[in-house]
């Protein structure tokens, strides 16, 4: 009885121990991501959330526009530096991309979310986001480029929801055709912003 004991004990803690074991010698720790790396996950997560809808051309407005001014301030402390980055600079930049991330978080997971529609204006505005969602996650659209994207967009949503209220949430055909007028504007300007040479 007694040795049943120790060796059913013994079998006990070898087995308790062996994932522990285990689990050391496989564990490693991550490096922290880089300036550019946490930028370039920032834009995905951007272009997600326009893509699926959790964004809207406002709150990817005011995202971008708040990412410009990162990239501006990184900028201005290279240049003060010698193209470098301080120990300071790096945790600034690091503070200020922490809270862009939770905006970003607290952004994608509210009520608000861009509703397109299935007739031809709704369908159009889709294919717009989702070129610009593109663009994003490409690089060709700098944050800069996609917030006045987006601001266009947030106008011309704020013009139809206006025209539909006006019409007992209808379109006129005159409606439609000034919103299509809108959009090849936007069209255009999203060519344009993508094919300059600018990049992210």
């Amino acid at each position: 009885m007694k040795i049943t004991t120790i060796i059913l004990s013994g079998a006990a803690l070898l087995v308790l121990s062996v994932p522990a074991a285990f689990a050391q010698s496989t564990t490693t720790t991550d490096p922290p991501q880089t300036i550019q790396q946490r930028k370039e996950n920032q834009q995905d997560r951007i272009a997600n959330g326009i893509q699926s809808g959790q964004l809207t051309a406002g709150e990817t407005k005011n995202l971008e526009t708040k990412e410009a001014g990162i990239n501006k301030e990184e900028r201005t402390m290279r240049s003060e530096d010698d193209g470098h980055l301080t120990a300071a600079d790096r945790a600034k930049i690091n503070n200020q991309q922490n809270n862009l991330s939770n905006k970003i978080y607290d952004d994608k997971h509210n009520a608000a979310t861009q509703h397109e529609g299935t007739g031809e204006i709704g369908q159009r505005k889709e294919n717009q986001q989702d070129r610009i969602a593109q663009g994003v996650k490409s690089g060709q659209l700098t944050p800069g480029e996609t917030a006045k994207l987006e601001k266009q967009q947030q106008g011309i949503n704020r013009e139809t929801a206006g025209m539909r209220e006006a019409n007992g949430g209808k379109l006129t055909q005159a409606d439609k055709k000034a919103v299509n007028q809108q959009q090849n504007q936007a069209s255009r300007n999203i060519y344009n912003k993508k094919h300059n040479a600018r990049k992210q």
